[in-house]
């Protein structure tokens, strides 16, 4: 096919952060033809870890063990938020497959079904989430249990301090120590920088070896040992387990600052799965227009010229995100939507963008600024109608939702896009 040729799909998925992802998949495990375009997404600046409803009211500060009651009293106290459109059945489905779809892609994922897990961040405080990676999963329990616990940092790895992580959780968990020791092969080098590089270095057996040599000295009365988020790339999951038996103890990972590594992974691992499903992907491409060439199929111009390439498509999943992802603009008079020119819901003016105090409890109203949807996740004009029949909208750039305060951010991401392929199949 040249570039001139149409591609023709039954759905364009724009975007490849989690909602794109997520839509992606849902889209071709039900058969539908799927091309996927967009920027590198914000997943591989996720921490990897999948929220699902953390907290509210925001202004509470309210910290929910139950995301089932959570989601309960969110949709019933903001009847416009992302879950109002989705019955618990729904929800539950759509976590189940993603998961699935990334155990098989050897990315293994540990939950309380019921239940939020706390555990440990980078700065030494706790966090609640729902589905933690396999690999540091037994952070979660040793936090439980509060175990004998070594924290051990590399020298040189600036955004990691052990001995900070310490002395934050001393209070309520007082067998913790901390221990800096050398990456392997880096004693020449004051200052260790990606994480990716330090994961992919611990791939190879010889260097796994060193740094197990490491941790057994440092080891003394320690039940359970917690690294940062590097130990491999991907083989994490079979890496962990050739050190814990060499060492005699669990051992598990605590997430870095972003970029991280279990972001990346968490991505390899959606893009190699779905390129092995048949979807078709255009990396580092954007839409620069869509237009109707049907009454029911959409014309979408992706890239710039010569590696341009037209896309024919029956339906639409827009998942281009917020501010970052660049599906939202704004300039010095309203936050604008950059594809369709989508009516985006906002404050009425941009002196009420912002509270007045910056670190406001409840958050700014531009937080949960975005496009409005119908119960479909079709998005509506300026009538309140849907503007289209077959475009929908999925993740963090839907209205009535603050994902970073209300921990839900994944959870909305996944469940938004879940509820818009199974809406895009009902209108088949």
């Amino acid at each position: 096919m040249s570039n001139s040729d149409p591609l023709k799909c039954d759905l364009l998925v724009i975007g490849r952060g989690m909602a794109g992802m997520a839509s992606a998949l849902f889209a071709v495990n039900r058969g539908l033809s799927t091309v996927q375009v967009g920027m590198t997404g914000e997943i591989v600046f996720a921490s990897g870890l999948l929220d699902l409803m953390g907290v509210h009211p925001i202004e509470e500060k309210k910290v929910w063990q139950d995301p089932w009651a959570a989601i309960d009293s969110v949709v019933g106290d903001l009847p416009g938020h992302p879950y109002a459109h989705l019955t618990q059945d729904d929800i539950r489905a759509s976590f189940d497959e993603v998961l699935s779809f990334l155990e098989k892609e050897g990315l293994t994922y540990c939950r309380e079904e019921n239940y939020n897990s706390r555990m440990i961040n980078p700065l030494g405080k706790t966090k609640t989430t729902y589905c933690v990676p396999g690999s540091m999963w037994g952070g979660v329990k040793a936090l439980q249990k509060k175990s004998p616990c070594l924290i051990a940092g590399f020298r040189g790895l600036g955004d990691f301090s052990a001995r900070q992580i310490v002395e934050t959780l001393q209070h309520q968990w007082s067998d913790l120590r901390a221990a800096q020791i050398p990456f392997p092969d880096t004693d020449h080098v004051n200052e260790l920088f990606t994480g990716d590089i330090l994961a992919q270095s611990l791939e190879l057996s010889i260097n796994r070896k060193k740094l197990i040599e490491s941790l057994r000295k440092h080891r003394e009365d320690a039940e359970v040992i917690g690294l940062p988020a590097v130990l491999g790339m991907h083989h994490v999951g079979e890496i962990i387990s050739e050190m814990e038996e060499e060492i005699g103890v669990p051992v598990f990972e605590i997430p870095t600052p972003p970029v991280s590594v279990p972001g990346l992974r968490l991505n390899d691992a959606f893009v190699r799965g779905l390129s092995a499903k048949g979807v078709k992907h255009f990396p580092q491409s954007q839409v620069v227009k869509v237009h109707r060439e049907k009454a029911e199929e959409f014309v979408a111009i992706i890239g710039h010229k010569p590696a341009q390439h037209t896309i024919l498509t029956k339906g639409i999943i827009l998942a281009s995100g917020r501010f970052w992802g660049r599906g939202l603009y704004a300039d010095r008079h309203r936050i604008r939507e950059t594809i369709f020119d989508l009516p985006v819901y906002q404050p009425e003016n941009r002196d009420k963008w912002h509270a007045d105090d910056l670190l406001d409890p409840g958050g700014h109203p531009v937080n949960q600024a975005g496009v409005e949807t119908d119960h479909l996740f079709r998005p509506l004009d300026s009538s309140g109608k849907p503007l289209f029949r077959t475009l929908f909208a999925a993740g963090s750039i839907l209205a009535h939702q603050d994902w970073m305060r209300m921990k839900c951010g994944s959870g909305v991401a996944i469940t938004s896009a879940y509820g818009a392929v199974k809406a895009s199949l009902q209108l088949e």
